[in-house]
């Protein structure tokens, strides 16, 4: 139903946002991984799924699509609800989640807490196949790196009062040219550009 929400924060927690979109205060519910990604943007764009069940009707945002897409397949999983797959995006990277489903890393998931053996197993059975799909699509596992990247250098350049646009369309040409850039060397080479 919802695509995306954006809005001004109005409230924070590493829980919960609520976005002042119009005069109409949406709680969106976000892993850890999205609070830090805000950071201290007062206007923020949060990818959302909306749940909806027989007591509640409940908003999920991510602050990247592939963490939203990786949330969506987990939930599919027989035994993985809307908070155990927040939890498990709270714990490790989207690009970690990935590679634990992809190598059969069972371990790995089943050191989020809550996730017991049998459960960890699922996922990994149950989305190795997706996980491979993605795989086979060509850069989905590096771009998810990459916005991991993307997103850690944008929040540090607008701390810095860079403009949001400007600062993508400079990270996106950077992360075309560079070979495996850590964050510091986005930073560096945009602060030259801007």
């Amino acid at each position: 139903m919802y695509s995306f929400i954006s809005g001004t924060v109005v409230e924070k927690n590493p829980t919960y946002v609520v976005l002042d979109n119009q005069g109409i205060g949406y709680l969106i519910n976000i892993t850890l991984n999205t609070f830090t990604a805000i950071g201290e943007q007062q206007h923020v764009k949060l990818f959302v799924h909306l749940a909806i069940r027989e007591d509640a009707h409940t908003l999920y945002g991510f602050y990247t699509e592939s963490e939203r897409e990786l949330f969506l397949q987990l939930i599919t999983v027989s035994g993985v609800g809307c908070n155990t797959a927040r939890l498990i995006l709270s714990s490790m990277t989207v690009s970690e989640a990935v590679d634990a489903i992809a190598t059969n890393n069972v371990r790995m998931i089943q050191g989020v807490k809550g996730i017991g053996a049998k459960t960890a197993q699922r996922i990994v059975v149950d989305l190795h196949d997706k996980v491979g799909k993605l795989e086979a699509g060509g850069d989905e596992i590096s771009q998810v790196g990459h916005n991991t990247l993307k997103d850690e250098a944008l929040s540090a350049l607008m701390v810095l009062g860079f403009n949001k646009t400007s600062i993508e369309k400079t990270l996106d040409k950077l992360l075309k040219q560079m070979d495996n850039p850590s964050v510091e060397d986005l930073i560096k080479e945009s602060l030259r550009l801007l």
